[in-house]
């Protein structure tokens, strides 16, 4: 195990790439998906259950947890990984996103944002300086820079000042991270869907260099062509012998397509939030459990899924849970939820480190198109 950060690519396929990030906390395999674990957990999970899904990493919210239950308080606790008992290695966010989408008033400056909290309405302060002490404070192994995401739809001016402002953010975050040996800070590019915006943010990122790089501003909207379009050039700006990130991404087919384009790292609550509400992803696409069709089936989810949803208990079983609103419900979805993308995660590095990464690709659409089993 090493006690430094550092990334290396052991195989290409096309544009794909598949490595390893070393870390002092453990190795991260790529491409990597990242479960979301908001306010210091994996929803419906334990954290050794999240790892027995495959999950090498996971993902903090710098936002939530300095509302609740503050940096502070998880520092004097011996830092988020004891705090939550995940000793993998974490990545937090920097604030920026959920500040610009959940919080109340908000008022934005050069020097960062005032806003309100969406618990108690409690007046904050984020910046690229508190962002980083935050996250200092709660200990990640991957630190994410401070930045603004513009929402969506806007015009090219303003989504080329934000971006602007975010690599002046980036400057400040890089001179407030530190020195900190085994810990990395990340760059976010920003750009929304113009070329020129988008090399102008890498050539910013790059002169500033970080340890990684992230694609942020997509999966908010736009349209999976079109962040397809952004992602057959963006990560092309950013230097090949570092991760790249792409952040809230995504559905299954999503993930795929970014892998396809040269992606490293995602992460998502889909899985998790889509297990709460009964939704089950597979290798044949979506199971809404909820649907009557599920009642007297005694077959799996997933009859190939070596989970505990599919190998211990019938569509009829998880089918009544949910309808009687039970906890297990959400607890075995999720954990199949993660335990299918985490499976995808590593037939797609099985395939880039064969040279077969488009026959996974067109059998993965194949099998997705074929639909669900027939009903009973």
């Amino acid at each position: 195990m090493s006690d430094r950060f550092s990334f290396s690519v052991a195989a290409t396929d096309g544009r794909a790439r598949t490595g390893t990030i070393q870390t002092p906390r453990g190795d991260i395999r790529t491409p990597a998906f990242m479960p979301v674990g908001t306010a210091a957990t994996v929803k419906a999970m334990l954290p050794e259950s999240v790892a027995a899904t495959g999950a090498d990493i996971l993902l903090g919210n710098t936002y939530h947890l300095m509302l609740r239950p503050g940096a502070e308080r998880v520092s004097r606790l011996g830092g988020l990984h004891r705090f939550m008992n995940w000793q993998r290695p974490i990545l937090t966010d920097s604030g920026g996103f959920q500040v610009m989408s959940l919080a109340g008033l908000r008022k934005l400056t050069e020097e960062g944002v005032t806003f309100a909290s969406h618990v108690d309405g409690s007046k904050h302060f984020l910046s690229p300086e508190t962002s980083m002490e935050i996250q200092r404070q709660l200990g990640s192994d991957i630190v994410m820079a401070f930045d603004e995401c513009p929402a969506l739809p806007a015009t090219e001016e303003e989504v080329a000042k934000s971006m602007r402002m975010s690599m002046r953010w980036a400057q400040r975050s890089r001179d407030a991270f530190g020195d900190r040996p085994g810990h990395a800070l990340f760059g976010i590019m920003q750009g929304g869907v113009t070329r020129e915006l988008r090399e102008e943010s890498a050539e910013a990122l790059k002169a500033i260099g970080f340890e990684g790089y992230a694609i942020g501003g997509l999966a908010v909207g736009e349209g999976q062509e079109a962040m397809f379009g952004v992602l057959d050039y963006a990560p092309g700006f950013l230097p090949q012998d570092k991760p790249r990130y792409l952040m809230g991404v995504g559905k299954p087919d999503d993930i795929v397509g970014a892998v396809q384009r040269g992606v490293d790292m995602m992460d998502c609550v889909l899985p998790s939030r889509s297990g709460r509400t009964g939704q089950a992803w597979t290798r044949r696409g979506q199971v809404n459990i909820k649907n009557a069709r599920h009642a007297d089936d005694p077959r799996p989810l997933d009859a190939e899924c070596t989970c505990p949803a599919c190998t211990g208990y019938s569509r009829a079983y998880l089918h009544h849970v949910f309808r009687s609103g039970e906890m297990i419900s959400g607890m075995l979805l999720t954990w199949h939820n993660l335990h299918y993308f985490q499976e995808l995660m590593q037939g797609m590095r099985d395939a880039i480190a064969g040279g077969r990464l488009d026959a996974f690709v067109a059998d993965f659409h194949a099998q997705r198109a074929g639909g669900d089993i027939a009903p009973l």
